[in-house]
């Protein structure tokens, strides 16, 4: 793929606007991989812990085939190692493969090297599993924060076209409270970088974000609607976001806060019908999808789909 080079000059700006298009997403993780957790097992456990992965990950593509829609996939190339015909499953029905990471690791608790070589080595699992270029990247947790200046140069470096990364509002993983809002590119000694910020909109005097995880969970299905719609119209594609297990009721629990618990936890039997509604209102692609219709890149899509 290549980066469209109309769009990489002074004039590029525009291209934000050029597409208005709602990106779902997937964090493709299990039940277990939970940050910052003391009872969280670690990677050197994975392997024995029953998976709920397979089961949840294709309901969700169920879903998104039901409703017309695609999406951009995260994979954690730990998931992609171990359940790579889930990777060929996902390219298999047109979504975009992408990578978050090899082993779940807060961004701002690796060394720049460390971080770089956590994103090469998952990105080349992902490949080696999926049979196409993997272009996106997203960190765990969002866990951009002014501790890692260096995440987008070593994603360069690391092959990677587009990072998902900043969540420009307060958060317990990272967050920008005053990074932009809308997409755009990032310059870097390495090369230039396209950033897909976490959409958030302003409410009750603070950033928020209502399109994913626990907030999509616990905010009212109309207010979600209302809201994504205000983004559309001032031209910022809405992005959703979800892990597999958060349409899982029967899972194991981790033993937890409370206030943690209810943010892991709550409403999670309702959310595969609120985002079934929601897709139906909203039809969603893929990152890629929605650079190519903007004119970010000259792309040879290959097995990643709109």
């Amino acid at each position: 793929m290549q980066v469209a080079e109309r769009q990489r000059s002074a004039t590029r700006g525009a291209a934000v606007w050029a597409s208005r298009a709602c990106i779902f997403t997937v964090d493709v993780e299990d039940w277990f991989h939970i940050l910052d957790l003391p009872s969280a097992p670690g990677i050197e456990q994975w392997d024995q812990l029953p998976s709920r992965l397979e089961g949840n990950f294709l309901r969700l593509l169920d879903l998104l085939e039901e409703a017309g829609s695609v999406s951009t996939c995260f994979f954690l190339g730990w998931v992609a190692h171990r359940f790579p015909h889930l990777v060929r499953e996902a390219a298999r029905r047109g979504h975009e493969v992408a990578s978050h990471g090899y082993a779940h690791r807060l961004a701002y608790r690796m060394s720049p090297l460390e971080f770089y070589r956590d994103a090469l080595k998952a990105r080349q699992v992902i490949e080696d599993a999926a049979g196409c270029p993997v272009y996106g990247y997203r960190a765990a947790g969002f866990s951009l924060t002014s501790r890692t200046p260096w995440l987008h140069e070593k994603l360069v470096e690391a092959g990677y076209l587009y990072d998902s990364s900043v969540f420009p509002a307060r958060r317990n993983h990272g967050g920008l409270t005053g990074a932009k809002r809308e997409p755009g590119w990032v310059r870097t000694p390495a090369g230039e970088i396209a950033e897909f910020p976490v959409t958030v909109v302003p409410l009750l005097g603070a950033r928020l974000c209502l399109f994913g995880g626990g907030y999509l969970r616990l905010a009212p299905l109309g207010l979600i609607a209302r809201m994504a719609r205000r983004v559309l119209r001032e031209g910022r594609p809405v992005i959703f976001y979800l892990h597999p297990r958060e349409i899982d009721p029967e899972q194991p629990r981790l033993p937890m806060p409370v206030a943690r618990r209810i943010r892991c936890y709550v409403n999670i039997g309702g959310t595969a019908h609120k985002v079934a509604t929601l897709l139906r209102q909203f039809p969603c692609g893929s990152f890629l999808a929605w650079m190519e219709d903007a004119g970010w890149t000259k792309a040879e899509v290959g097995c990643a789909s709109k």
